[in-house]
């Protein structure tokens, strides 16, 4: 395995659009495939924290970092001084809200960003001019950092959905998974695991889900 350290950030300027569940669960699947892995938490409100602090001692180990600016004067400082030796992979939970300075804060050294989007016309519109500050503000494109969307809660053939759908298929930017809205989540939020460290068979498409999430953001 490479030791090379990748890091992926998961953002959107909405609120409540799932950016801690996604995080907390890529975190959770890439330490299960056997990367060291590294979780920050940049959001003040410490969601992913709280999560780690859940976790029990018979999962994969991963390595927290409180990274929100009241807890670190200068959180970015050096991303390696604050990296175990031999950690390949970092996932950077951040808040909602991002101002220009943050955001490009946040998009330091970035390989990929996850944007979880839900199928809300607020939350659509909302996106849509959050990857317009991306792209622009962020030079993304100019950087070769990847751009992934995750559409969150998702409930298929409802209008929302459906508009959610048009509006992905303009900006020409890859959907890498669609989660559907079930409570399985919150269950496993709840005992500090990941969807797939569930063993129950009612999991079972949200673990091949995930495995694919892994697969497409290491291709």
């Amino acid at each position: 395995m490479p030791d090379i350290i990748r890091r992926i950030v998961v953002m959107n300027s909405k609120g409540g659009c799932g950016k801690t569940t996604i995080a907390t669960n890529l975190a959770s699947c890439y330490a299960r495939h056997g990367y060291d892995t590294a979780l920050f938490d940049c959001d003040p409100q410490g969601s992913s924290m709280r999560w780690l602090r859940s976790r029990a001692s018979n999962v994969p180990g991963i390595y927290g970092v409180t990274a929100h600016k009241s807890a670190a004067v200068n959180k970015n400082k050096s991303w390696h001084l604050r990296l175990p030796i031999g950690t390949q992979r970092v996932i950077i939970d951040t808040p909602a809200g991002l101002r220009e300075t943050d955001l490009l804060e946040n998009l330091q050294n970035i390989d990929e960003v996850i944007i979880p989007v839900l199928p809300s016309s607020i939350d659509i519109h909302s996106t849509a001019d959050f990857i317009r500050d991306l792209l622009i503000i962020g030079k993304l494109r100019t950087k070769h950092t990847r751009i992934n969307i995750i559409t969150n809660k998702v409930k298929a053939n409802t209008i929302a959905f459906q508009a959610l759908t048009r509006f992905l298929n303009t900006l020409k930017i890859p959907v890498i998974a669609q989660i559907k809205d079930t409570q399985n989540y919150l269950h496993a939020t709840e005992k500090g695991l990941g969807i797939h460290e569930i063993n129950k068979k009612v999991v079972l498409q949200d673990k091949i889900l995930w495995d694919d999430i892994l697969r497409q953001l290491e291709s």
